[in-house]
């Protein structure tokens, strides 16, 4: 077999989907040696990936994503390589490609959320791409040899949008994999500008996130008598965290620490070092973050969303109505006060993590590319 593999997302760049595809194509190269991978690149992470399965070729398609390009040009090369099988980690597959092909779709987050809140544009521009994402998504389902969906939830969300392709979809669940130093276990924080205890979330800050409730509930939290003094915020600098860092300032909120693009050494020692870990998100395809603080051994507080229940187990987090600020400055107190509760917490969730494998995920996504064929 001569399988594509749709790289431009590769590495930690682009966030939750380069992290997906770095790993799918670093285990891949483990377990299989007798078929022929083309990995297709963009001019900024070409030389990031170094093949070391010679089966492995990289192939430059320096097409940005959700582009013209990438819908005009992208065949061409596409074509050129006359793979029997392309493998598209995100829905923006080019719909001038009627090769066999199956693609990853992680959430359905923009038929949900289609508010004007979630893009910088003008609102016109962003209604025209809501409308192309609609087009194009119904499109790539329906024309798609397979569906890889990243959980059970997801599945059921393609199937309630969708049914047409319910026959036609996998559940492939991502993973946790993180490696522990002494260099990140006391690593000093202080000079981030973090001192005592703290509360931690890692992702970004578009609204489904529901940070400026967490930012509300904290307050209170701490209005009332809350012994964890600090929340640390991890994410990116971008339109929404400025945003939010407007309305901390604006209600004059306290002891909220906004950290950006931290490096992978001092990312795992906030982790390490939290009091717990907590994920307000009202709609998640996968939801990595609070699966890094199980592995951690770090106790999780997450909102009931019926993606973190599934992934994080029923018994390996505390649930919460995330939306009620009052409930959620509650389950704060709660999980930062009662030691049998987080030492259960972190029992349930260590085990929880152990179920996940980038390596397992990678075997079962090459059974699909077989079965494919």
């Amino acid at each position: 077999m001569r399988i594509g593999i749709d790289a431009r997302f590769y590495g930690p760049k682009s966030k939750g989907l380069g992290r997906y595809t770095q790993k799918l194509i670093t285990y891949l190269e483990d377990i299989d040696h007798k078929n022929e991978y083309v990995v297709f690149l963009r001019e900024d992470n070409f030389e990031e990936y170094i093949p070391n399965n010679k089966n492995f070729i990289k192939v430059k398609a320096d097409y940005r994503w959700y582009s013209f390009g990438e819908q005009i040009f992208f065949p061409f090369i596409l074509y050129k390589q006359n793979c029997d099988l392309v493998h598209f980690p995100h829905f923006n597959v080019p719909i001038l490609y009627f090769r066999k092909f199956i693609v990853t779709i992680h959430d359905l987050i923009l038929l949900h959320y289609p508010t004007r809140k979630n893009s910088t544009r003008s609102s016109l521009f962003y209604w025209i791409k809501y409308l192309v994402y609609r087009i194009v998504i119904a499109i790539v389902i329906k024309r798609a040899n397979e569906i890889i969906a990243v959980s059970t939830f997801t599945s059921d969300d393609i199937c309630s949008k969708y049914p047409h392709v319910c026959h036609k979809i996998s559940v492939v669940y991502e993973a946790a994999e993180i490696k522990v130093t002494n260099k990140t276990i006391n690593k000093n924080l202080q000079k981030y500008g973090i001192i005592g205890s703290y509360m931690l979330y890692v992702g970004n800050a578009y609204p489904h996130k529901n940070l400026n409730t967490l930012v509300k509930a904290f307050a209170k939290y701490l209005d009332d008598g809350g012994t964890v003094k600090n929340l640390v915020l991890v994410g990116c600098n971008d339109y929404f965290y400025k945003k939010l860092q407007a309305y901390i300032k604006k209600e004059n909120f306290r002891n909220i620490k906004i950290l950006f693009t931290v490096s992978d050494v001092l990312l795992i020692a906030l982790y390490k070092q939290a009091n717990f870990f907590v994920f307000p998100s009202l709609y998640e395809g996968f939801g990595l973050p609070p699966l890094e603080a199980q592995l951690l051994s770090i106790p999780v507080l997450s909102s009931n969303h019926a993606c973190m229940t599934e992934i994080l187990s029923n018994h390996g987090a505390l649930y919460v109505d995330a939306r009620d600020v009052d409930k959620l400055a509650k389950a704060m107190n709660s999980i930062a006060t009662d030691k049998k509760l987080r030492n259960t917490l972190i029992k349930n969730g260590k085990i929880n993590a152990s179920r996940y494998s980038w390596q397992k995920m990678a075997k079962e996504t090459y059974n699909i590319y077989r079965k494919n064929i």
